[in-house]
């Protein structure tokens, strides 16, 4: 089992969280991991990724090749674009659709959509909408960790234990919450 991962978006999204998760998940299985972030100006809404490595080998690199990619998880669909060189030939994109115009020269939504939909595999949600009609707000990037769960090649019963770990001290209504948004995320995917 190998899976490289690139997790990425603007600070204050959950992309951290999200590589909390896997990583918990990951080790759990007493996988291999290496992971590697940038936050840049994260706490000035500014671009915020994670290599996310895993495999049930050793792993000599944190750092993800270009064309190598498994899958980019985006919390914002301008991010997603950015890692396309990173992508392998049959690797996934799950991004949100939901725009974070944080620059005055943000390209218009059509192109980017555009741009996704010319991939071979790519899951685009609402993010905000989901999130609003399930009933947690505050859990999206939650939700697209659900629906890039198959494409992660990590059980769906691994991820919601991670979640219960990862979230436990914060309360049951926390982690009640972002099981709730695991599972609307992977509806939203089949």
């Amino acid at each position: 089992m190998k899976s490289d991962i690139i997790l990425c978006g603007v600070g204050g999204q959950g992309i951290l969280s999200i590589a909390t998760i896997i990583g918990e998940a990951a080790m759990n299985e007493n996988l291999y991991i290496k992971q590697a972030e940038v936050h840049g100006m994260s706490q000035r809404g500014g671009d915020v990724q994670s290599n996310l490595r895993i495999s049930s080998g050793p792993i000599y690199s944190d750092l993800i090749a270009r064309g190598s990619a498994d899958v980019i998880i985006s919390m914002e669909p301008m991010e997603a674009l950015r890692y396309l060189p990173y992508l392998s030939e049959n690797g996934w994109v799950i991004t949100s659709s939901n725009p974070f115009k944080n620059i005055p020269n943000y390209p218009e939504m059509d192109v980017i959509m555009g741009d996704l939909a010319k991939l071979p595999h790519v899951v685009t949600l609402d993010l905000e909408q989901l999130a609003k009609d399930g009933g947690v707000p505050r859990s999206g990037n939650v939700i697209l960790l659900g629906a890039a769960q198959k494409a992660l090649g990590i059980e769906y019963e691994k991820l919601e234990n991670a979640i219960r770990r990862v979230f436990g001290r914060k309360g049951d209504a926390v982690v009640e919450a972002n099981i709730k948004a695991l599972a609307i995320g992977a509806q939203q995917a089949k």
